[in-house]
């Protein structure tokens, strides 16, 4: 079950493979992402002393969740994955220019979880070529309908 979806990052990347991180979260930060109080389309990942943070992921709290506590919205969060997954996206992000970006995040087992690609850069030509190419798939649906009536 998909909370939110990170749309811009189809568009600013060429995604190569995608993988399933858990996420540390505090009570309160679960409780605002069931309300869906949560975006990700600025966010990313990046690795700190062989760990794996995400960046700019920003949750509003709700105001009846937490009294006792101040909440940070866009606080470093870490993700959870196996020791010898990580150090190999460590490997292909150092050494072949690779970038790690958050594409969704989805409730499994009860439990939040994020998807997560290595993806590479695109120029703008290449997103221009995107849009193109959106552009005519949106005008050949056009045709096709118009065609069958």
């Amino acid at each position: 079950m998909s909370i939110i979806d990170n749309k811009k990052a189809g568009f600013d990347y060429f995604i190569e493979e995608k993988y399933e991180a858990g996420i540390v979260l505090e009570g309160w930060e679960v409780k605002s992402i069931r309300d869906g109080r949560v975006q990700i389309k600025e966010s990313h990942i990046v690795v700190r002393n062989g760990e794996l943070w995400l960046l700019n992921c920003h949750i509003s709290p709700l105001t009846s969740a937490s009294t006792h506590v101040n909440p940070v919205n866009t606080r470093t969060r870490k993700l959870l994955m196996h020791k010898k997954e990580i150090n190999r996206l460590i490997g292909k992000v150092e050494q072949r220019g690779y970038s790690l970006v958050p594409l969704n995040l989805h409730f499994k087992n009860g439990r939040v979880k994020v998807d997560m690609a290595l993806a590479k850069g695109k120029k703008q030509h290449d997103k221009r070529d995107t849009l193109k190419d959106k552009d005519w798939k949106r005008e050949q649906e056009r045709l096709m309908k118009i065609h069958r009536t």
